[in-house]
């Protein structure tokens, strides 16, 4: 792993047996993964919600292969994928990928735990699931034996009984519409309310797109992949096109075996 971008000295100087790029060759720790992707330290007047989501895609766009993310994926990016995780109070998912993806609960682990305790944050972050149906089986792990309860987002008209299952099957059910549909902005607001403050969303693409479209994103955490796949998979965010494009800024950029992990951010805070 070497870093590619802020450029320092470290980054600059060559790395012994002429390799380029700050600590080239060496596998990063966890904990300097955690300090690399560290949430912004909060403002004078307290934390304030930093929504960020965390992808990947190939060179030609293709955020999945067959459906899924982990064809394009590598070791690394998984380690960055655990980690993103360990420092969030709440991971955030469609329902859809729910259930392509075969999701489970978020799980406690060690090498985060005094780091997190320090925090003030539960063993491992609670799982928020979107949907507007709730059309989930409600006898997976995700929602019978999570650490952290997992979270239902769904809109004030949601199908009375659907909310009574998730609710009988352990999880919170947290209103975050007027419709039948979940507001990304009133999902941050609701989730800031039960004093989750650092959120991370997995996607996929359609919930990144309304959360683009609804102006609630601080920061993407995009993996690139070396890899070209071609056919008609989505794109990392789907949905309606804006009306103006939303213009981040590069915040950080490392690479491994030709993969690109970079952060881009809004100028809302200092890194």
């Amino acid at each position: 792993m070497r870093r590619l971008f802020p450029v320092t000295d470290e980054t600059a100087a060559p790395a012994p047996g002429g390799a380029s790029g700050e600590a080239a060759g060496r596998e990063w720790s966890l904990q300097e993964l955690a300090a690399a992707y560290a949430y912004p330290e909060p403002g004078p007047g307290g934390p304030v919600p930093w929504l960020r989501a965390n992808m990947v895609s190939t060179l030609d766009g293709a955020a999945q292969h067959d459906g899924r993310s982990q064809p394009i994926s590598s070791a690394t990016d998984m380690r960055i994928f655990g980690t993103l995780r360990a420092l969030a109070d709440v991971v955030i998912v469609g329902a859809e990928t729910v259930r392509k993806e075969g999701y489970r609960p978020a799980r406690a682990r060690e090498d985060f735990a005094a780091m997190r305790e320090a925090a003030g944050q539960r063993p491992a972050p609670a799982i928020a699931v979107v949907t507007a149906s709730l059309d989930l089986d409600f006898s997976l792990p995700l929602f019978t034996s999570p650490l952290v309860p997992t979270l239902v987002l769904t809109g004030a008209a949601a199908a009375q009984d659907r909310v009574a299952a998730a609710e009988k099957a352990g999880a919170r059910v947290v209103t975050a519409g007027d419709g039948i549909g979940v507001d990304p902005a009133l999902a941050v607001r609701a989730l800031a309310d039960l004093g989750h403050t650092r959120l991370l969303t997995e996607g996929g693409p359609r919930l990144l797109g309304q959360m683009v479209a609804a102006g609630v994103l601080d920061e993407l955490c995009l993996t690139v992949s070396p890899m070209l796949t071609a056919g008609e998979a989505q794109r990392i965010a789907g949905g309606p096109a804006v009306t103006v494009p939303h213009r981040f800024g590069l915040v950080s950029m490392l690479e491994e075996d030709g993969f690109l992990f970079t952060r881009y951010g809004r100028a809302r805070a200092a890194y």
